[in-house]
């Protein structure tokens, strides 16, 4: 397990500050924020690329915080993959083994192997330059993985890749994860990268962690304004909170009263995730406490979804599949009614 105890760094405009965190044995987990948050100087100091002006830093209850980064047991991913431009792949991903001695029949399994597993055996004589960016950061990962590390940290590995590519090696890093069992830290400012890799997530912001917690808690349930936008909830409203059951809370808005299951009172937000509203052309038989009729105002073609926004006396935004949208002939100024459970509703 890795523990962060009130670390605080300040380096050329980029600065932790106070921040703590623990990430488990065999975690994927992902630091998610925007540009300039802290992300990476917060994979070097855990490195010992740099190290920290206070606080501490303990890998399975030791205290790494000074130790150099070659006796860590760490490997850095670098987003640019960091590969030695004048060796080869099969080099590339020997050189840590090289590094230690190894001998040479036992490097060449043990490259091999990597290779296979990483399908990358057909490039082994090749150089970086003629690599695709694909090919570049499997290589870089073979060369992390090969020397059997405690944890890998990952700067924005996909960040550079086309989309079909970045979704295969999203495929790759989760079998890699599995197949190794072993602690990944990766760093993106892309939460659909989280959604689809993380066991746990933490959001930062100048450099303090404002919410760590499982997907559901980040994307269903943020904490504060800043992770419900950062997290593409899109719909946050301000109201007046006041429990009017057990298990139910009314919301007035000022323009309309939302439900929510959450029990608060006084001065709230909220948030509601677009995909969690169901659209209808008539008034339907529905158990869930929000209805609303309402007007379209403005429709995004977004491919596979449509994003509408309609006016319900605030404003509404949805999401519906490109087929719900066509069979229902919708147009702007058209008139629908929306609705959406109590549970949707998350309070803050």
């Amino acid at each position: 397990m890795i523990k962060i105890n009130d670390i605080s760094k300040k380096w050329k405009g980029f600065e932790i500050n106070n921040l703590s965190l623990e990430i488990n044995d065999n975690e994927y987990f992902c630091i998610l924020g925007p540009s300039g948050s802290g992300k990476t100087l917060l994979l070097e100091l855990i490195s010992g690329i740099y190290l920290p002006d206070s606080g501490e830093i303990y890998l399975d209850g030791e205290n790494i915080t000074f130790d150099p980064l070659e006796n860590r047991g760490i490997m850095f991913v670098y987003q640019n993959y960091m590969l030695f431009p004048h060796k080869t792949v099969f080099e590339n991903i020997a050189f840590g083994l090289n590094i230690r001695n190894v001998k040479k029949d036992e490097i060449k399994l043990k490259v091999n192997e990597m290779m296979e597993l990483l399908s990358i055996s057909h490039l082994s004589n090749r150089l970086p330059r003629t690599l695709s960016g694909g090919e570049q950061q499997r290589t870089a990962l073979a060369r992390a993985l090969i020397l059997q590390p405690k944890v890998i940290l990952m700067d924005e590995p996909l960040s550079a890749l086309d989309k079909k590519i970045k979704e295969e090696l999203m495929k790759e890093l989760r079998n890699i994860h599995e197949e190794f069992d072993i602690t990944i830290i990766h760093v993106t400012h892309n939460f659909d990268e989280a959604l689809m890799l993380a066991d746990r997530i933490a959001v930062i912001k100048k450099g303090e962690v404002i919410q760590v917690g499982n997907l559901d808690d980040i994307f269903r349930h943020p904490s504060n304004e800043f992770v419900a936008d950062f997290v593409g909830v899109e719909n946050i409203f301000q109201g007046i909170a006041k429990k009017i059951d057990k298990g139910l809370t009314i919301i007035d808005t000022g323009n309309i009263s939302i439900y929510s299951n959450q029990e608060k009172e006084g001065s709230v937000h909220l948030s509601l995730r677009p995909e969690d509203v169901l659209v209808s052309l008539y008034e339907v038989q529905t158990s869930a406490k929000n209805v609303f009729k309402g007007k379209i105002k403005e429709i995004i073609d977004q491919g596979a979804l449509i994003k509408l926004m309609i006016d319900i006396k605030e404003p509404l935004i949805v999401f519906l599949t490109r087929q719900s949208f066509l069979e229902m002939e919708l147009n702007i100024g058209k008139e629908v009614w929306t609705h959406f459970k109590a549970t949707a509703v998350n309070i803050f």
